[in-house]
C-alpha cells in the first residue's frame, strides 16, 4: 500500500461519515418536499404503499450515492493539492 493511500484511509473515513451525515439530511428534506411527511417509510411499515416504499429507497439510494461521490471526489483534490499526490 502506497503511504498516500495509508495516510488517506482515516480522512477517507471521516469523510465517508460526514457525506453520511449530509445525505441523511438531504433525504430526509428531500422527502418532506415530495411526502409532506417528516419520515420516510420502513420496507416494514404495514400501512405505506409499495410504491411509497421502493419510491423512498430509489430516492434515498440516489441522494446516497450522489453525496458520497462528490464527497469522496473532493477529497482526494484536497488531498492533491495537499500533497502533491492523488489517493488511490
Amino acid at each position: 500500500m502506497r503511504a498516500s493511500a495509508f495516510l488517506y484511509k482515516p480522512v477517507g473515513l471521516a469523510l465517508g461519515a460526514a457525506s453520511g451525515m449530509i445525505a441523511s439530511a438531504a433525504f430526509k428534506q428531500t422527502w418532506k418536499v415530495i411526502e409532506g411527511h417528516d419520515d420516510a417509510p420502513d420496507a416494514l411499515d404495514e400501512d405505506r404503499s409499495w410504491q411509497q416504499i421502493l419510491l423512498a429507497a430509489a430516492i434515498q439510494g440516489a441522494i446516497f450515492a450522489v453525496v458520497k461521490a462528490a464527497v469522496d471526489r473532493s477529497g482526494a483534490l484536497a488531498t492533491r493539492r495537499a500533497t502533491g499526490v492523488w489517493p488511490g
